[in-house]
């Protein structure tokens, strides 16, 4: 019976970043024909007018909007990522998570960040594709976010401290602890993904992790399935989040 709580409790969602109309769509492409192999459904964090001059150099697909819509038909769940990618706030580790760094939506009022959102959500209700799901770029929130997100009807974040999804702020997180692709011998976690900066040696390491793992991979569904409010989860977020803080706060 423990062990069968153990598995059922015990898995990794594919969060895939800086998902936009230029891209490195060679990779992209290659994991979508990989993750279709192995039924595997991630979640794409889509920038629904991206600005980020970086990203503004990769290769254009001019029927982006068409291809969001077909990995949607296909399960795929679709994220807003911020709205125009460009960091604009700097945040000396001041923003929720103590992630550090620049900001989109950190350190702004909460009338310019609930701007940006419906602006955003304007742009996928004008291509037909419905949105309940959030992650700001570079992890970084403030109260205002919050607020301005459950405005809007986005209840969903993939981000936070935690070993299982849980409510906090009538807002529902999926925790978001590694950048490397890990799976930890209990609870369920997102990874994050971004394919603009990997090279041929980085897409064959997904490949084997994919291939090696592809059971323990979940959809955004199923993890939210595992939400856990109880006492002895909200102990671990608690516990996570001051190791994790401090260590973000001291480096």
């Amino acid at each position: 019976m423990f062990l069968n709580k153990l598995r059922e409790n015990t898995g990794i969602l594919i969060r895939f970043d800086d998902i936009a109309p230029n891209m490195n769509w060679v990779m992209m492409d290659k994991c979508e024909r990989l993750l279709n192999e192995y039924n595997v459904k991630p979640v794409l964090g889509v920038i629904p007018k991206n600005e980020d001059k970086d990203l503004l150099n990769y290769p254009l697909r001019e029927n982006f909007w068409d291809i969001v819509k077909r990995w949607k038909s296909n399960n795929w769940s679709i994220a807003m990522h911020g709205y125009t990618h460009v960091y604009d706030t700097e945040t000396n580790k001041k923003d929720f998570f103590n992630h550090g760094g620049k900001s989109e939506f950190f350190g702004h009022a909460y009338d310019e960040q609930l701007n940006r959102l419906k602006k955003g959500l304007k742009i996928f209700n004008n291509n037909q594709i419905d949105i309940d799901t959030f992650f700001a770029p570079n992890h970084t929130y403030d109260e205002n976010t919050f607020d301005a997100l459950k405005e809007v009807g986005i209840l969903k974040i993939i981000d936070g401290y935690g070993l299982l999804p849980y409510e906090f702020k009538n807002i529902r997180f999926v925790p978001q602890l590694f950048y490397k692709l890990i799976i930890l011998p209990y609870g369920i976690q997102s990874t994050q993904i971004h394919v603009n900066y990997w090279t041929d040696k980085d897409f064959i390491q997904f490949e084997n992790f994919v291939e090696k793992n592809h059971k323990k991979i979940i959809s955004l569904d199923n993890a939210l399935s595992k939400e856990n409010n109880s006492l002895m989860n909200k102990f671990f977020i608690f516990t996570l989040e001051k190791i994790l803080r401090l260590k973000r706060i001291i480096f």
